[in-house]
């Protein structure tokens, strides 16, 4: 049995698209069922209105998780050629763990059922209420009943469990970001987590595309006294690098951003404690989105995130994700994720003002003041 989730506007995008492609798979097994989630927030004249590709702006299921069997294999990437050759990204493989599938599982098929489903003549209809006809309250009461409910049984259920040994060194705790519905778990855990961690402990944070929400900003800058090493991309790694019209200017607007940041980071005398890298690479794009954390007085991470957040504004008020929390004590498992950010670290170079504000690529004026409009789009 075959259940895949995509997003209705994105997989429909252009002639040759996600649903194009997935037709021959629903026409030759009744196996398989593919279903497209559209966010009820785009609906009445806007819904058509915006044309293909700026209608995703509104919101989009961007969860990636791929699974098989009892594996899960979480992840920020999709499934495009580039992710397979020159795009830089971030995969976790937990292997043999039917509670973590099963959970993962049913969560798709939740989020599926209030869905649209595709027919194999590539007509889209309703699994149940309809996204953008049904009233918008109607709609999100029933698939948040449907989804979170499903999440806090789950979670409820699996802590009254007795564990088999007591001798675990690992756990693994599933996060959750549903903005059309109201549900903002992984935001608040993450917030939490910058916020608590200790004094002397360094917190290596890591997004594709730079443009940190306010209150997680403000909780780095005012509330946590860690270090911070924060990874992003170069304007060269950037995916939106040669794009056409308005989008040719998100580089930009990303440099803008984190030069906004980094004054407020060099202004409050917290320049060695934070610092940002940007990731180049001859060729490649990056893509990776996570967290490492590493406890004082140690030189391995005890925990990750990883996901498809990348702790901007699109992913805390606009799009459905999903993160894992692990933590661990697992030698050779530290060992590993500290493998992984080492590798990313390798293809960096430390971001400056000067580096920012250089001739070849100090922004436009119409890329910074689109930047503070729609900030929360991108």
């Amino acid at each position: 049995k075959v259940n895949i989730l995509l997003d209705a506007n994105r997989g429909s995008r252009g002639k040759i698209n996600s649903r194009k492609i997935l037709l021959p798979l629903l026409s030759n097994s009744k196996q398989c069922q593919v279903s497209m989630f559209h966010t009820p927030t785009l609906r009445g004249p806007l819904k058509f209105l915006l044309p293909a590709r700026y209608n995703e702006l509104v919101g989009l299921q961007h969860m990636k998780l791929y699974l098989f069997d009892d594996d899960v294999l979480i992840s920020g990437a999709n499934l495009s050629e580039d992710y397979f050759t020159k795009r830089q990204d971030r995969y976790m493989l937990v292997k043999d763990c039917k509670e973590l599938a099963d959970f993962y599982w049913e969560l798709v098929s939740r989020i599926s059922s209030v869905s649209l489903g595709l027919e194999h003549s590539d007509n889209l209809f309703p699994r149940s209420y309809h996204p953008y006809k049904f009233s918008r309250k109607t709609y999100i009461k029933a698939a948040k009943d449907k989804i979170w409910g499903f999440y806090k049984k789950s979670i409820k259920s699996s802590s009254h469990k007795t564990p088999g040994h007591l001798n675990h060194d690992t756990w693994v705790f599933p996060l959750l970001e549903l903005p059309p519905l109201s549900v903002h778990q992984d935001s608040e855990v993450t917030k939490r987590l910058l916020e608590g961690a200790e004094r002397g402990s360094v917190l290596t944070l890591s997004t594709g595309y730079f443009n940190l929400t306010d209150q997680y900003v403000d909780t780095i800058l005012e509330k946590s006294t860690a270090r911070f090493r924060i990874l992003m991309a170069h304007p060269t790694a950037n995916g939106f690098l040669k794009a056409s019209g308005l989008a040719s200017g998100i580089p930009g607007a990303y440099t803008g951003l984190a030069l906004e940041f980094l004054s407020r980071v060099i202004s409050t005398g917290q320049d060695e404690r934070v610092t940002m890298f940007e990731y180049i690479r001859n060729g490649w794009t990056y893509h990776a989105k996570g967290l490492w954390y590493t406890l004082p007085n140690n030189d391995l991470p005890s925990l990750t995130l990883i996901g498809s957040s990348n702790f901007g504004s699109r992913s805390v008020r606009r799009d459905l994700e999903t993160q894992i929390a692990l933590i661990t004590t697992n030698e050779s498992l530290r060992y590993r994720l500290k493998e992984e950010e080492d590798r990313l670290n390798k293809h960096t170079v430390q971001f400056t003002p000067e580096v920012g504000t250089g001739p070849d690529r100090k922004p436009a004026l119409w890329v910074l003041t689109t930047m503070r409009l729609f900030k929360t789009f991108f």
